[in-house]
């Protein structure tokens, strides 16, 4: 039976009126003449014993679904048989039920399964697309299913207005390279956040594989491993099941609990520790750097506290590559899927309170959060007398995040969980807590006039002869 070729608005491709995941318009990617319905071809070779088809792609059908626009502002799916190299931003609608059960079978180890599909959904405020990528293998120029989304996702033209969300349901993890580019991509794109599940993890015995998963989960990514639910999901969604049921093989819980297990030992902190001299230097409170000179940057150590008042997860950032420490810490705390269920205390031990841009970050970030609770602690304030940034401290404090000064208590405990001190106890230095109640007197001042539009009068001890600061941090802070 043949299959139309023109579906407006249809469900698994693109709902609402938009027409990529930008939500905006584009150039027509396949002929106008192809609005009017076209048949499937039928005669097609027989698939192989992994449900392909015949060498022209998984799914049962020689077909694959092209995105396009006809003159109507309607979508169209344009068929055609793929006999030179394929186009990696091609993707398709559907697996067969046999390409499904054996590629995304979740063994801890397994064979013959060159071959890797992605079953995505991109969701954005005016969008959403469901479709399957595949690698291409020889005689295609290879490229792996995640480069091909990738491919596909960027000649859209993301909206920075917009913010997307992008499901992957994938049967193999990424590979060390693509774990790499897609880390790339999603740094340089902050309005895209990743939600990643495999089937099976790609040589996770490999140093090189494993990094490349502590990567992705660095810096936002979601990654977790394909469940029961997960399969039934896509067994539903992405599979030509004919309306049959989802049937789980033999083992599908057991080795989902292994999988877990590998996946959480991968993704465990493995926090380098700070070296003596450098918390020394840069936890500093002194109001002066004395000779020999050096640059006071920004360090973020943070604690993650459950129900139960255990550490759950800690690490340290630095800012990197014009990302301050603060959004890498937003990333971390994302990529780390806490159970809204359940309350957590985060601490943060930082060099420099946050810029009034990281304040803005930070706010967003724990207002629709409300079973965390996030502490600040600043060795030093940056730019304390600028207007901007007093208010990105107000803003702070007025929005569930407790901003305070580190006193000896905070620089012990600092010094004690992030510092390979090599036993050594906490050294003081001196004037350290005098040092503190300045800086804390001045904190209070700035918080205490957050309601007035007028904060000159209160400020007359402060630095007002120093010159203004850029209008965001440099790297060097």
């Amino acid at each position: 039976m043949g299959r139309q070729a023109n579906w407006s608005g249809g469900g698994r491709a693109l709902g609402r009126s938009s027409l990529g995941p930008c939500g905006r318009s584009h150039p027509p990617r396949c002929p106008s003449t192809l609005s009017a319905p076209s048949p499937c071809l039928e005669s097609l070779p027989a698939g192989n014993s992994q449900g392909q088809s015949g060498g022209f792609g998984p799914g049962g059908c020689a077909q694959r679904a092209q995105l396009g626009v006809t003159p109507g502002n309607h979508l169209c799916f344009s068929p055609f048989l793929s006999f030179g190299p394929r186009n990696p931003e091609e993707w398709f609608h559907e697996l067969s039920p046999r390409t499904f059960s054996f590629h995304f079978r979740n063994l801890r180890f397994a064979s013959g399964r060159n071959r890797s599909y992605i079953c995505c959904q991109v969701e954005g405020k005016n969008c959403f697309f469901q479709g399957i990528f595949q690698n291409q293998v020889p005689p295609d120029p290879p490229c792996h299913a995640e480069l091909c989304f990738l491919s596909w996702f960027q000649s859209w033209g993301l909206s920075p207005d917009e913010h997307y969300y992008v499901t992957w349901f994938i049967s193999w993890s990424p590979c060390c390279e693509c774990a790499a580019k897609v880390a790339q991509f999603l740094e340089e794109n902050r309005n895209v956040s990743l939600s990643l599940s495999a089937a099976r993890l790609y040589y996770f015995w490999k140093s090189e594989s494993r990094e490349g998963l502590r990567r992705l989960s660095d810096l936002g990514a979601q990654v977790g491993i394909m469940s029961f639910q997960d399969f039934q999901h896509c067994w539903n969604n992405f599979v030509h099941n004919l309306g049959m049921p989802f049937q789980p093989w033999k083992k599908l819980h057991k080795n989902y609990q292994r999988l877990v297990t590998e996946l959480k030992q991968i993704l465990r902190n493995t926090m380098n520790l700070l070296k003596e001299n450098i918390f020394k230097q840069q936890f500093g409170n002194q109001p002066r750097v004395s000779a020999p000179y050096y640059l006071r940057k920004t360090y973020l150590c943070y604690q993650v506290k459950g129900p139960d008042d255990s550490i759950l997860d800690k690490g340290c950032f630095q800012n990197k590559k014009k990302r301050h420490a603060e959004i890498r810490f937003i990333d971390k705390i994302n990529s780390l899927n806490l159970d809204q269920n359940q309350c957590y205390r985060i601490i943060c031990y930082v060099t420099w309170s946050p810029c009034h841009n990281c304040a803005k970050e930070l706010v967003d970030f724990i207002s629709n959060r409300h079973h965390l609770s996030l502490q600040l602690f600043a060795s030093r304030l940056y730019f304390h007398w600028v207007r901007c940034y007093q208010r990105g401290l107000q803003r702070l404090q007025a929005n569930r995040v407790s901003v305070a000064v580190m006193k000896g208590p905070e620089f012990k405990d600092c010094w004690e969980k992030f510092v390979d001190h090599q036993g050594e106890s906490f050294p003081s230095w001196e004037k350290l807590e005098q040092y503190s109640e300045s800086i804390s007197r001045r904190l209070s001042r700035i918080l205490r006039f957050a309601n007035q539009n007028n904060l000159e009068d209160s400020f007359r001890d402060l630095r007002l002869g120093s010159p203004s600061p850029p209008s965001s941090r440099s790297d060097s802070r």
